[in-house]
């Protein structure tokens, strides 16, 4: 395949991902939107699941489902009818029976306490977060508002540690290939660790860089801009899981934000994944509203 398509094809996988994202309380028509993308039904599918490693539909429910979940707990005075309507489903009835899918429970059974059984089975998954014994009573949240920023990637599906060792060391490679000397590492989260399986959890490994880079090695999307919490972090292996289960299940609940359906993200100051030590130092973003 010509390079030029491959970077064209990646490009309408993310603008489709980034519409799916800010859209997700409409109807969203997959008919319109191949129009709208110039590609048929079918190639924009195909294109999509190469890139995400799942389709357009299932991307949207678990986006919705998310979004969903969240909301159960922070948007204290909605019914779970209207928690249905802002998350896209046209009826109580075919929320109720996708969530029950999804987290083997009611959205009832959630809010009253399910939601902390549900994630503790996502931590069982992790050897490295069970035995961690971080505490996180003394983090602190700053409201800041950040930019848009334009960042080159490599895209994992599961916390697999050692496959995304392999992307950070790769992409630290195509940085000293192309003596790139200003620039951060990114981590990118395109779904909540706290309440999808890890071997399901998009993990996205970003270079930002302060100058356009003349390569064409790497895809390139935005991160979103808008207002985040963001959390300073230090760590070692399995303090950061249990973290994001403490920021999404303890701190969001108590602070009477909402979170967004952007993508959170992480900047890392010293990067766990090529550190000797295997720990971090890292500035934590949670996308938020009030």
């Amino acid at each position: 395949m010509k390079k030029e398509t491959l970077q064209k094809r990646i490009k309408i996988a993310n603008d489709i991902m980034y519409y799916v994202y800010t859209h997700i309380e409409t109807h969203i028509d997959i008919d319109e939107l191949s129009q709208d993308f110039g590609v048929s039904k079918y190639h924009m599918q195909r294109i999509f699941k190469e890139a995400f490693g799942r389709n357009i539909y299932e991307s949207i429910k678990s986006i919705r489902l998310q979004k969903a979940s969240n909301l159960l707990l922070t948007n204290k005075y909605s019914t779970i009818s209207n928690i249905a309507n802002m998350c896209g489903y046209s009826s109580q009835s075919s929320f109720i029976k996708a969530f029950k899918e999804r987290f083997r429970m009611t959205p009832k059974e959630w809010k009253n306490g399910g939601y902390r059984l549900y994630s503790n089975w996502i931590l069982q998954q992790s050897k490295g977060a069970m035995q961690s014994t971080a505490d996180f009573s003394d983090v602190t949240a700053t409201i800041v508002k950040m930019p848009i920023i334009q960042s080159y990637y490599i895209r994992n599906k599961g916390y697999n540690t050692k496959n995304i060792e392999e992307s950070w060391q790769k992409l630290e490679t195509w940085v000293l290939s192309n003596n790139v000397k200003e620039y951060q590492e990114i981590a990118l989260f395109h779904d909540n660790p706290t309440i999808t399986p890890l071997d399901e959890c998009q993990y996205v490994a970003c270079i930002a860089t302060k100058n356009e880079v003349n390569s064409d090695r790497l895809p390139k999307f935005n991160i979103s801009d808008g207002v985040y919490a963001k959390f300073d972090l230090k760590g070692k292996k399995g303090d950061f899981l249990r973290f994001m289960n403490w920021v999404y299940h303890e701190w969001l609940l108590s602070s009477e934000y909402e979170t967004t359906t952007k993508p959170s993200y992480a900047i890392y100051h010293k990067n766990k994944y090529l550190s000797d030590d295997k720990e971090f130092d890292l500035s934590f973003y949670l996308p938020i509203q009030f």
